[in-house]
């Protein structure tokens, strides 16, 4: 269980459309692909593996796929394969409907014939594409044929969960353990089903754990998108999302952060990388930390030392004299005696000639 890659770039040109179509019946299904860029066919493919389910990222040329009922008595890993065309677009036909998706998801089923054309006016067609075992969605297979060769919303609802999920698990998902992959795995499973769900009107259809997972990352995003407004707490989230405080605590019962240090947490943790950002070196303590929330210079300092040791001021001196060791001697030189630590007898930064930012003002953490 884990990542691995491949590019067609491994082959000679020649080779590279034969090395995709060998790629995609291997990690997808038994299809017969045609292309007007077979000269010049470019190809990425990736896979991270997440127990149960598994999900794929495709880059290629412009190409047509075509799975007959011969394919599927070849061989069939009887899936439905929900992809999220990222880019160009992808005109779909299974079950007697077709439709054209671009920058929306799409679900087929590896069990009946298809036809796929990749469309790219420029570069490549992009998808990513989560594939899930028929026996391990919790929903009715004649009401998922419903949805099979249909635009399904990505930017709205339990389709924007899903796919800021799957953005997220392609960032970080490779340098997590097979185990964390796995929960990953069941996460993306139980999205997907609410997806569709909701997709059918049926969210009831949805085990109740999936669907409180649904909530959960919809929780999530909001609590991160919303991190700068010093309102949000607990209450407002429950009422946001209209359910009760009990609800939302019962959410967060399995974690090992409650409501509200999950918030001080991510507030701390964005004024922490913008202290330890050269670009923002101008910018006053106090206003980093206002803009993620902190209304009280006290309150934050005092959040800081206790999760960092340091205060903020120290924080970001040490953030410059570690840059200062990196950027070689001139860098050392112009940070020298900046390093400062903390508690009795501690080093203090020194004061800029000019009174500038990065002076320490008498007993405090100041801009």
């Amino acid at each position: 269980m884990g990542w691995s890659g491949a590019s067609a770039a491994v082959v000679p040109p020649a080779d590279r459309f034969e090395w995709f179509r060998a790629a995609v019946s291997s990690d997808l299904m038994p299809v017969a692909l045609s292309s007007e860029h077979t000269s010049d066919f470019r190809a990425e493919i990736t896979n991270l593996e997440l127990g149960t389910v598994r999900l794929s990222t495709f880059a290629f040329s412009p190409v047509v796929s075509r799975r007959t009922p011969a394919h599927v008595r070849r061989g069939d890993p009887e899936q439905y394969q929900l992809a999220w065309i990222t880019s160009g677009a992808f005109h779909v036909a299974q079950l007697g409907r077709e439709a054209l998706v671009t920058g929306d998801l799409m679900l087929t089923d590896t069990s009946r014939p298809m036809e796929n054309t990749a469309l790219a006016e420029i570069g490549q067609a992009r998808a990513a594409v989560l594939q899930i075992p028929r026996s391990v969605l919790p929903l009715r297979s004649d009401r998922v044929d419903g949805l099979l060769a249909r635009r399904l919303p990505a930017h709205t609802g339990t389709g924007a969960i899903l796919t800021g999920f799957l953005e997220t698990l392609l960032r970080h998902g490779p340098g997590c353990r097979p185990e964390e992959l796995a929960r990953m795995g069941a996460v993306a499973l139980d999205l997907a089903g609410a997806c569709l769900a909701q997709q059918l009107g049926t969210p009831d259809e949805v085990p109740a754990e999936a669907r409180a997972q649904a909530m959960m990352q919809r929780i999530t995003t909001y609590i991160e998108h919303n991190l700068g407004d010093p309102e949000l707490t607990p209450q407002t989230i429950a009422d946001r999302h209209g359910i009760s405080l009990r609800t939302l605590y019962g959410l967060f019962r399995d974690r090992p952060d409650s409501v509200a240090a999950t918030i001080r947490r991510a507030r701390l943790e964005r004024c922490r990388a913008e202290l330890e950002c050269p670009h923002l070196g101008g910018l006053p303590v106090q206003t980093i930390a206002t803009r993620w929330g902190f209304a009280s210079s006290t309150a934050f300092s005092r959040a800081f030392r206790d999760a960092y040791g340091l205060s903020p001021t120290e924080h970001r001196a040490n953030a410059r004299h570690d840059a200062g060791l990196r950027d070689g001697p001139e860098g050392f030189h112009r940070r020298a005696n900046t390093r400062v630590s903390s508690g009795p007898g501690a080093a203090t930064v020194p004061r800029q000639r000019d009174g500038g930012v990065g002076a320490t003002p008498p007993g405090g953490d100041g801009p």
